[in-house]
C-alpha cells in the first residue's frame, strides 16, 4: 500500500512538473505579445485589438496563477493542513474564472460605447496584428491542451482559447473594414466573443465553486457506489456516504459499513478498497466498520418502548395533579394501582 501510494505521489510530482514548463512558457509567448498588440491597438483606433490585448494581460495574470497554484498544490500535508494544499489549483481556477468574468463587463462595455460613437480604424493594421495573436495564442492553446484533465490548467486554457477567438475577432474586423469600411463590425465581434467566453467560462465557475463546497465528483454516481459497496460480500448495510474531491484530480470517500462478522472484516476491508479504485477511480477511503453482537440468552427489556411509556405516564400524572391536585389525588392513585 505505501508503495503504491509513493508512486503515485511520484508520478503525480513528475507531471505537474511538466506542467508548470508548459505554463511558464506559455506565459512568456502571451506576456510578449500582450505589450505587442496593446501598441497595435492604440495605433490602429481598434477595440478588437485591445480587448484581445486585455485579455492576454489576464492571460498573463492567470497563467501566473495557475503556474503559482500548482506549486503550492505540490507542498506535502503538515500539521496545519493534513490533506496538503491540492486545492490551491480549485482556489486558483476559480479566481481566474471570476477574473475572466469581469474582463467580459468591460469588453461589452467598450463594445457598446464603440456602438454608439463609432472611431476610425485602421483595417490593415488590425488584420496584420492579429494575424500574428492568432498565432501566439495558437502556440499556447497547444502547450495547455495537453494538461486539459487538469482544472488549473483548463482554468489557463480557457484563458487562451478566448484570446484565440478575440485574434481571430480582430483578422475578420480588419478584412471587412479594409474591403468595406464599415467600422461598427470591431465591436460587434467584439460581443460575439465575449457570449462566447461568458459560456464556457461560467461552467468552470459552477465546477470550481462544487468542488470546492466539496460536492459529490460530476463523473461519479453516489447511489451506484454505496450500491456496490452494500454488494460486497458480508456487508449488511452501508451509511453515512459521502464523497467528495480532495484536489482536481483525486477523490475521497468515507462511509460506516454494518457486517455480519467482525473476523472478516481486514478481508473485505482489502475487497471494498480494491473495488473502489478499479471501478471508481477512488484511491483515499475511509470506511469505518460496525457490526451487530449477538444479544445475551433472556428476556429482552425494550428500552426505548419502556422510556417511552414512562414520560408518557410522567406527563399525564404531572398535569393531573395540576388540575386536582389536593381532591383527586387518591382517586388517582386508587386507578393507577387498579390498572397494575
Amino acid at each position: 500500500m505505501g508503495h503504491d501510494n509513493d508512486h503515485a505521489h511520484g508520478h503525480h510530482h513528475h507531471h505537474h512538473t511538466g506542467s508548470r514548463r508548459r505554463l511558464l512558457l506559455a506565459l512568456l509567448l502571451t506576456a510578449i505579445f500582450a505589450v505587442v498588440e496593446a501598441i497595435g491597438g492604440l495605433w490602429a483606433h481598434s477595440l478588437a485589438l485591445l480587448s484581445d490585448a486585455g485579455h492576454m494581460v489576464t492571460d498573463v495574470a492567470a497563467l501566473g496563477l495557475a503556474v503559482f497554484a500548482q506549486t503550492i498544490a505540490l507542498r506535502p500535508a503538515s500539521a496545519s493542513n493534513s490533506y496538503g494544499y491540492a486545492r490551491a489549483e480549485i482556489l486558483g481556477a476559480l479566481v481566474n474564472s471570476l477574473l475572466m468574468l469581469a474582463m467580459v463587463g468591460w469588453i461589452a462595455f467598450e463594445a457598446i460605447g464603440r456602438i454608439l460613437h463609432p472611431t476610425p480604424v485602421n483595417g490593415l493594421g488590425v488584420m496584420a496584428i492579429g494575424a500574428l495573436g492568432f498565432g501566439v495564442n495558437l502556440i499556447s492553446a497547444w502547450l495547455l491542451s495537453g494538461d486539459s484533465h487538469n482544472m488549473n490548467s483548463r482554468a489557463a486554457l480557457m484563458h487562451v482559447l478566448s484570446d484565440l477567438l478575440g485574434s481571430a475577432a480582430a483578422v475578420a474586423a480588419g478584412v471587412v473594414i479594409w474591403l468595406t469600411g464599415w467600422m461598427p463590425i470591431d465591436p460587434l465581434l467584439s460581443f460575439v466573443v465575449t457570449f462566447l467566453i461568458l459560456r464556457s467560462t461560467w461552467s468552470l465557475v459552477l465546477q470550481s465553486s462544487h468542488m470546492l463546497m466539496e460536492g459529490v465528483p460530476a463523473h461519479l454516481d453516489l447511489a451506484a457506489i454505496g450500491r456496490s459497496l452494500a454488494a460486497q460480500t458480508g456487508v449488511k448495510s452501508v451509511h453515512d456516504l459521502h464523497v467528495w474531491h480532495l484536489g482536481s484530480q483525486r477523490v475521497a470517500l468515507s462511509a460506516h459499513v454494518v457486517i455480519a462478522e467482525a473476523e472478516r472484516w481486514p478481508r473485505l476491508l482489502a475487497g471494498a478498497q480494491s473495488m473502489l479504485a478499479n471501478e471508481y477511480g477512488i484511491d483515499h477511503v475511509t470506511l469505518q466498520p460496525a457490526w451487530v453482537a449477538a444479544p445475551p440468552k433472556g428476556k429482552i427489556i425494550p428500552l426505548t418502548e419502556v422510556a417511552a411509556e414512562t414520560h408518557d405516564h410522567d406527563h399525564g400524572h404531572a398535569h393531573h395533579d395540576h388540575e386536582h391536585h389536593d381532591h383527586d389525588h387518591d382517586h388517582h392513585d386508587h386507578g393507577h394501582h387498579h390498572d397494575h
